[in-house]
């Protein structure tokens, strides 16, 4: 059972001062809790050596995947196909993402539940509110795997040098420019990005902010703001298979666009297929025997408690839990029903006295950088909690 360290909160006006303005939620609870996970370095280690075990498990299936053109079993659209490869071919970098697991403490094993590595959220509150609540508390701030915000500016430094060890080439940063864009009305999706954007201008890089419909895009000469400055770069908080969707063209002229090199969009157009759930049963029939995996299928599994996805779908929508005779025993509604599905095997999570679950996610920038938690029921949906984390 889990025991959590209860703190005082930080102040909604504070929060609001950082721009964290989704810091309640629909019900009126704080979305942000005033407890703390007490984790230990050995267990902190172990996250670490998932992510990166993981991200490099997530590398070998996605060649796999394009090598034997596998995209109608991931629900990859046709229309996306040609930027996934091509992206991948080049060596886009992949800015982050985020693993979501069960376990890894109470004595429960680390199970991969996805992988969200194309528009992960949580970021903010994983790099800065965490850690600004141990301040608060007058606790040791250093004391939580959390070291984010320089993960991340190093790989913005990474986009023009490849290097392991960007800061040996800092002359270049300031002749690239990054624009960064989320949808309008949405305050943590644009908070997430103008995060992002700062830590590309402590990067060094030229940047600016447009919400998505104030973005123009030229298949002769690649991305623009409203003040028609040309940028080398685009991050698009927004995911691919909804701009697949779109039928306003922008896909094949982002098409055209990454087939001259006259741009580069961030998260890069192969993060779509680690984002499909449907690469767990690749990653499982690639790696049967990996402690982090559970046993995943396109068809229902036999005799076994499992969870019912969607290939793509967020915050626990069109999720069934069902028990070993195909019974449901959960069932939370979504958006997301047109999308085929996948079986995962039942994974256990850590569970406090209420019984409460609680499902770490762990973000990758290079290397795993920074832990949290998310608390609520079996289905981890959009009413789930943020829980800080701190080392003993």
């Amino acid at each position: 059972m889990i025991e959590t360290l209860k703190v005082n909160p930080i102040n909604q006006a504070v929060m609001e001062e950082v721009g964290m303005s989704w810091h309640t939620d629909s019900d009126g609870t704080p979305y942000v809790t005033n407890e703390i996970v007490n984790v230990t370095e050995a267990e902190v280690d172990a996250y670490y050596q998932a992510a990166n075990e993981l991200y490099n498990m997530y590398v070998e299936a996605g060649q796999h995947v394009i090598d034997n053109e596998l995209f109608f079993d991931l629900d990859i659209p046709f229309n996306l196909v040609n930027q996934i490869k091509r992206s991948w071919d080049k060596g886009d970098l992949h800015l982050y993402g985020r693993f979501d697991f069960a376990g890894g403490i109470d004595g429960l094993p680390i199970k991969l539940i996805e992988f969200n590595a194309d528009t992960p959220t949580s970021l903010f509150e994983t790099a800065i509110v965490q850690w600004a609540l141990l301040k608060a508390n007058h606790m040791d701030e250093d004391s939580q795997f959390n070291h984010i915000y320089q993960a991340l500016s190093q790989n913005f430094r990474r986009l023009i040098t490849g290097e392991e060890d960007p800061d040996t080439f800092p002359e270049f940063y300031n002749y690239q420019n990054i624009l960064f864009s989320s949808i309008n009305g949405s305050s943590e999706d644009e908070r997430t990005t103008r995060f992002l954007q700062q830590m590309a201008q402590d990067a060094g890089f030229q940047t600016d902010f447009a919400y998505m419909q104030d973005v123009a895009f030229s298949e002769e000469e690649g991305f623009f703001n409203q003040d028609n400055t040309r940028f080398d770069y685009w991050f698009k908080l927004y995911p691919w298979e909804e701009i697949a969707l779109q039928t306003d063209g922008i896909t094949g002229i982002l098409d055209d666009i990454s087939r001259q090199d006259l741009g580069i969009v961030l998260n890069p157009a192969y993060t779509l297929l680690f984002q499909s759930k449907g690469m767990m049963k690749v990653l499982h029939d690639l790696f049967p025997d990996s402690p982090y995996l559970l046993e995943t299928r396109r068809e229902p599994l036999q005799g076994k408690k499992q969870v019912c996805k969607t290939m793509f779908g967020r915050e626990g929508a069109n999720t069934t839990i069902l028990d070993a005779a195909g019974n449901a025993l959960k069932t939370v509604g979504g958006s997301y029903g047109n999308y085929n599905k996948v079986y995962q095997a039942f994974a256990e999570y850590p569970k406090d006295a209420e019984g409460r679950s609680y499902q770490a996610g762990v973000f990758f920038a290079w290397e795993g950088c920074g832990l949290g938690f998310r608390r609520g029921g079996d289905v981890l949906d959009n009413m789930s909690k943020f829980v800080s984390h701190r080392i003993v």
